[in-house]
């Protein structure tokens, strides 16, 4: 099997780090080789962060190159824009619709970008959801981790008890059923 690439992508706190984890769970479950690498950059300040998961029979390294991803996951749409040159042709990009003004746009020194999607949409196959809004759905607005999650699993070949199953191992219990709803509500959602 060829080596699979798919990027996490978001801003600090938005919970990139987990998902990764339960994606990296799910796939060695499945019994592929997985590499995992995670760049924090200003996590800590709402910067820009990124986790490379490349998965296949044997893979050598965890990192994506412009042009290798064969999934690009994000928590936020600016981020997708930041991100989409390592989108590989034919590659798709999940996207959360949620807005996380930079520090440049609350200051006033810049402005939000406009009509993001429909720019992203002309340059690759994107699938924009709210992932906000059905995170809150399933019981909080942290989950939108596991909603974006969701929405990945139905483009990959791994069966739904296994994502569940993943989720049991990596979620702490007291979160449990919130998260395997917005699991649910990802997996449902709308292309």
């Amino acid at each position: 099997m060829k080596t699979t690439s798919i990027m996490i992508v978001g801003v600090g706190g938005q919970g990139t780090l987990l998902a990764s984890k339960l994606l990296g769970n799910v796939l060695i479950g499945a019994g592929y080789d997985v590499k995992l690498s995670e760049v924090h950059g200003m996590s800590q300040r709402g910067g820009s962060v990124v986790t490379y998961v490349r998965y296949g029979d044997k893979v050598y390294s965890p990192i994506v190159d412009q042009g290798e991803a064969d999934y690009i996951l994000s928590f936020e749409i600016l981020e997708s824009a930041r991100w989409i040159s390592y989108l590989k042709k034919g590659g798709k990009l999940i996207t959360n619709t949620q807005k996380t003004w930079p520090m440049p746009v609350i200051t006033g020194a810049m402005s939000y970008p406009e009509n993001i999607v429909e720019k992203l949409s002309a340059m690759a196959d994107v699938q924009a959801v709210d992932a906000l809004a059905l995170a809150t759905q399933a019981g909080s607005p942290k989950a939108v981790n596991v909603v974006l999650i969701g929405v990945l699993s139905k483009l990959m070949d791994i069966p739904e008890g296994a994502w569940l199953k993943a989720i049991d191992e990596t979620v702490p219990p007291k979160f449990l059923e919130l998260n395997k709803k917005a699991f649910a509500l990802g997996r449902g959602a709308k292309a």
